[in-house]
């Protein structure tokens, strides 16, 4: 995209709250808007990230202490725009931000440049209890949930959904940091439903059980876009996970824009019976048996590939964003079908073979290469603190001689009675990722 389309004279500011080195999506977001001659603000938890080694941020800010509340928030982003000392556009990078942001609307508006988003809908989208009945009321399929009221409940629902089931914490975003809790897992017995439950006052929000939808080739969809001021959807489009870390679950490590009417469809369908305003993100799973795009989330802030989808003019969410915001037009790019997406650390492999077609890599760049450096430094040490976590707890576990109950996000390891499953992959599958490394989204 050619420099002069963005007002340059304009910053940008992008929030983080969610303390993770490895959050590809930021990086992303920073060189895009630098390549285009803007000032990039960081307000984030840099400590040993790569995202600090790139030569397009301008300015690193720390961020709000961990579990801040929202004066702390306010008060942490106001002392950035005093150092800006001009109105920047102001990009959040996860869903805590996003829904901080929100709710700090007229406090920040002043100093910020915001989308104009209807009342409270960040923090609807992203409340997967809420999402349920928004999908209803905008006739998009979604998985069958149901919401126990006690540990009884769970249970039975666990076993009257078909075994296995997905819980789910309805805002992820609260759960405490060292709590051991997922925002999501697939549980395999009504027991493991029970135990869950009995931890809802720890995790702070209601827990959901879902139908479980088996992955598949071709199934797993996202979309992601910018909608503009007039309610028009730009800056994305839709895409298909081709590898996922850790297999069958998890966030894309693969994706390829890939054309979808229904999808983009649904997208529409849902945003525009919202009024929603500013850049989102949402992922999809087809039913292998009716052949639906059911859709699993809602994330109000850019997915963590949205360079997925940058067109042939340059656009994608971000630069969107900066463009709406200052009033200035949209470029109408050509879609780039076939474009694909690879991170380097989940997909080691794709990211070696010769690219057939037009690819971005997460991390490296060659504008930019001090971050992919830094980057496999800091994922080296990473995996030889899980290992030696794991060699820990396989010999505590062989001296008590117990042995580890483990609820992992995947694909069951055998068929149930109701179909719903699939046989699992015989190799062994990956340690899922914390949440923090799902970044949002997959």
């Amino acid at each position: 995209m050619p420099e002069s389309l963005l007002d340059t004279r304009v910053p940008a500011v992008l929030l983080r709250i969610d303390r993770n080195p490895f959050h590809h999506g930021t990086l992303g977001a920073v060189r895009s808007l630098g390549r285009a001659g803007i000032d990039v603000h960081v307000v984030a938890d840099s400590t040993g990230s790569p995202v600090r080694k790139s030569r397009f941020v301008s300015q690193l800010h720390p961020p709000p202490p961990p579990g801040a509340a929202l004066a702390d928030i306010a008060a942490t982003l106001l002392r950035v725009a005093a150092r800006v000392e001009r109105p920047a556009v102001l990009i959040p990078m996860d869903d805590a931000g996003a829904i901080a942001v929100s709710r700090l609307r007229e406090e920040l508006a002043p100093a910020y440049l915001l989308p104009q988003q209807p009342g409270a809908v960040p923090e609807r989208v992203a409340d997967k209890a809420e999402l349920t009945r928004l999908c209803a009321a905008a006739d998009v399929p979604h998985p069958l949930t149901v919401l126990p009221d006690s540990a009884a409940q769970a249970a039975s629902a666990a076993w009257r959904l078909g075994l296995p089931v997905v819980a789910k914490w309805s805002r992820p975003w609260l759960l405490p940091a060292h709590s051991g809790l997922r925002s999501t897992v697939v549980v395999r017995s009504p027991q493991e439903a029970r135990d869950l439950y009995l931890r809802t006052e720890e995790a702070g929000s209601q827990l959901l059980l879902q139908a479980f939808l088996p992955p598949g080739p071709d199934r797993d969809w996202f979309f992601h876009g910018y909608v503009d001021r007039s309610g028009t959807v730009g800056g994305g489009g839709p895409g298909r996970k081709l590898c996922a870390w850790p297999r069958g679950a998890g966030l894309t490590a693969v994706g390829e824009w890939t054309e979808n009417p229904q999808v983009g469809t649904l997208a529409q369908r849902l945003t525009d019976e919202l009024g929603y305003r500013g850049i989102f993100d949402l992922d999809f799973r087809r039913c292998g048996a009716t052949g639906d795009y059911h859709l699993l989330d809602f994330n109000p802030r850019p997915g963590a590939q949205f360079r997925l989808f940058a067109d042939g003019a340059g656009l994608d969410v971000v630069r969107a964003q900066h463009l709406d915001l200052t009033h200035r037009p949209l470029p109408a790019g050509a879609p780039l079908p076939g474009r694909a997406f690879v991170v380097e650390n989940y997909a080691p492999l794709a990211a070696l073979r010769p690219a057939r077609r037009t690819r971005e890599l997460a991390w490296h760049a060659g504008d930019d290469t001090a971050p992919g450096r830094a980057m496999w430094g800091l994922w080296a040490a990473h995996v030889a603190r899980r290992l030696l976590d794991r060699l820990r707890r396989a010999g505590a576990s062989g001296v008590a001689g117990v042995r580890p109950r483990v609820v992992r996000q995947a694909a069951p390891p055998t068929p149930s009675l109701t179909d719903l499953t699939e046989p699992a992959p015989t190799a062994p599958a990956p340690a899922a990722p914390t949440d923090d490394e799902k970044a949002s989204s997959c």
